[in-house]
């Protein structure tokens, strides 16, 4: 396999022959063994490029690349197969290859006993906007088999990518900033305002997120203020509870756009509440993020304090000129709140709807929800909601700008980072249910960020009692609870029964999952679940659940640690892969990896946030306890401090406006990561999870 990287043009280009390779040898040999000719109904050769996640954004367009055309039945079977294995809705999945060949058995070439007779079928590749699965099937769909070995390599693939971007990009960040600074020290004002708002747009335009434009073509308000959250999917609730975001004043005939970046993925949902400068309410709106670039547009009526009716009409922006791709399905649908409750309207017969119309924007009458709005447990549609909840959090209920501060959108586009925006929210912007601060955590505790954000994105939690006992030992089976929350991931093996693992024992779903995902292995039959981890082991089982890869010498890497010749040499590279993706923290002195030391609940808390940010799902909190603290994330600190000393205030970087006593966390990229899971953590001396849940 060989990686090109375009650095300056943010292009990435993956050859993936030996991938390719791996996927048809097997069908190559068999059909060399029975003198099968590479004619119809045989193998048609692969590409040697996929396109990965960033580089699809139509279903249509990808279903033209399609060497074949595949049956229904087909792709309906490996959509339905995904999705039971991964909870991925259909919404999320998009189709990206499909070649025919003849398998020689009724395996598919898979290992197995079974029939030996020739079997017509496919390769299917599907993706979604983070994995990859690479299926055989026969011709009719009734047999469809996950390659595992491609599968994974594959995935492993597109995250490396994504890394690698998410890299560039934080690259960029750095050049424009320190070129603002430098800029003020060394020239007017004026020319670095144009100097920040040229590269701002340009920065603006690489980033996949959500923007959301506010209008009302009456023209009789002249701002708003657009209260937003979101709702992370995933979680054995289906979605994570409400997260504040902020608060932003949007000057309507500007036609301003708010774009959140990072943080997001298929299927979350946002919620904006609106409201005018008298802190009157205008409305409500909730909407899915959507595979790729999303572009939102909120229309107010004529009367919005009185109606409180709001239009909603937004889709997927794949060239990021900000409108609603013509060849995208366009979702288009009415809310409106009576007595804090919203309803999600059936039908506009009784709307004014010309009252909802603008120039650029579709005009069709007709409603169209995402499917997951219309049917299944999280359906809205047809159904009477409260606008707040009993355990809402504090910052949703407050009024505009009296508990936060309130964030202006620039003329330019103003971009946030939503992990960021959680975290400098996070005591105020949670629910009332979620503790993020414990009793036996102090506020200069070496991991306290580490603890509070995770207890924040419902990863870990703490005991009744009110404490996290940070210094506590961890075992096997809570260790496991952990993965089980943070990470989705593709299953890479089948799951075993252990013999020391009932089917009754607390952590028993954590623990099949987190070894079918790769993380923790088993000696023999045996999970041995109340084992104690050393700091090693959890290292280790980021590297294979991750499948992280060093680059470069691995001895030079190793240099960071005095201990570095007690580091066992079947594992020195792993630890030199996980260096390099700054995952390695070190309590109470950096350079000490102490590799065979117990790890406490603390220690796996930091490092399991650390590995979240090296997959890009949250945003980095700095720790003077890091190891090799990224060129990039030194860099932005050095220029913020610039930025501080010499009075320089770029809109769209500004922080949100807090009270003093809010705790706000350390800078950060992404969360739910969308592959949080809630409710993890260790288990207390009675076998129940903390929090008794």
């Amino acid at each position: 396999m060989c990686v090109k990287f375009n650095y300056l043009g943010l292009f990435s280009n993956f050859c993936l022959a030996a991938a390719y390779l791996a996927l048809i040898s097997p069908i190559s040999s068999a059909q060399a063994a029975t003198g099968l000719d590479n004619t119809e109904g045989t193998v048609e050769s692969l590409p040697q490029e996929l396109l990965l996640a960033d580089d699809y954004d139509d279903d249509d367009d990808d279903k033209k690349k399609l060497k074949v055309k595949l049956p229904e039945t087909v792709e309906a079977s490996v959509f339905k197969d995904i999705s039971e294995r991964t909870q991925v809705e259909y919404s999320a999945l998009r189709l990206l290859r499909a070649e025919k060949t003849t398998w020689v058995d009724g395996c598919l070439g898979l290992k197995g006993n079974c029939s030996k007779a020739l079997v017509p079928g496919y390769i299917v590749v599907v993706a979604s906007d983070s994995q990859m699965w690479v299926y055989r099937t026969d011709k009719s769909g009734k047999i469809a088999k996950l390659d595992e070995e491609s599968t994974q390599t594959y995935s492993a693939m597109m995250m490396k990518r994504q890394t690698v971007m998410s890299r560039v990009s934080r690259r960029e960040t750095v050049q424009v900033r320190r070129s603002q600074v430098l800029s003020a020290n060394t020239s007017s004002t004026q020319a670095m305002t144009t100097n920040i708002a040229a590269r701002s747009q340009t920065a603006i335009k690489s980033k996949s997120g959500m923007a959301i434009a506010i209008y009302q073509p009456a023209g009789n308000l002249s701002e708003v203020i657009t209260r937003v959250s979101v709702k992370t999917k995933g979680g054995k609730k289906g979605f994570y509870k409400e997260r504040f975001l902020g608060d932003y004043k949007y000057k309507i005939k500007q036609k301003q756009k708010a774009k959140f970046v990072k943080g997001l993925k298929a299927g979350d949902r946002m919620v904006v509440r609106l409201y005018d400068t008298q802190n009157r309410f205008l409305g409500y709106s909730e909407f899915e993020y959507l595979s790729a670039n999303t572009v939102v547009n909120l229309i107010l009526s004529s009367n919005p304090t009185q109606s409180q009716i709001v239009r909603t009409v937004y889709g997927i922006d794949s060239d990021f000129d900000g409108q609603i791709d013509t060849s995208s399905k366009t979702y288009s649908y009415f809310t409106q709140v009576s007595n804090e409750r919203v309803s999600f309207l059936k039908s506009s017969n009784n709307i004014n709807v010309s009252q909802f119309q603008v120039q650029g924007i579709s005009t069709a009458t007709t409603l169209l929800y995402p499917g997951s709005f219309t049917q299944g447990e999280y359906a809205v549609v047809s159904r009477s909601m409260s606008v707040f909840s009993s355990d809402s959090a504090d910052a949703l209920k407050a009024a505009p700008g009296s508990l936060v501060g309130i964030t202006e959108v620039s003329d330019n586009d103003s971009m946030f980072d939503v992990s960021q925006q959680m975290m400098a929210y996070r005591e105020v912007g949670v629910s009332r249910n979620i503790q993020v601060k414990f009793s036996d955590v102090s506020t200069s505790h070496w991991a306290k960020d580490f603890i509070a954000e995770l207890a924040a994105l419902e990863i870990i939690e703490g005991f009744p009692d009110g404490t996290f006992r940070p210094d506590e030992q961890v075992n096997r089976a809570q260790f496991a609870a952990m993965i089980n929350q943070a990470f989705e991931k593709v299953k890479t093996r089948k799951s075993i029964k252990f013999t020391d693992v009932s089917n009754r024992y607390w952590a028993a779903s954590a623990i099949s999952k987190a070894y079918e995902m790769g993380f923790l292995g088993a000696s023999g039959s045996q999970f041995n679940p109340t084992k104690a981890l050393s700091r090693l082991e959890v290292l280790l089982a980021f590297a294979r659940g991750l499948n992280y890869n060093v680059s470069g010498s691995t001895e030079n890497i190793l240099t960071a640690y005095t201990d570095a010749t007690m580091i066992r040499s079947d594992v020195r590279s792993a630890i030199a892969a996980l260096t390099q993706k700054g995952v390695v923290v070190n309590y109470p002195d950096v350079a000490t990896l102490n590799a065979d030391k117990v790890a406490t609940r603390a220690e796996v808390s930091a490092l399991l946030y650390k590995a979240l940010v090296s997959t890009g799902e949250v945003a980095d909190i700095s720790s003077d306890y890091a190891v090799g603290q990224s060129q990039e994330a030194t860099e932005l600190e050095q220029v913020a401090e610039m930025e501080e000393n010499d009075n320089v205030n770029v809109s769209r970087n500004k922080k949100p406006k807090q009270n003093c006593n809010q705790g706000i966390g350390n800078g950060a990229e992404g969360c739910d990561p969308g592959n949080s899971r809630p409710h993890g953590g260790s288990n207390d001396e009675g076998g129940r999870t903390p929090g008794g849940k």
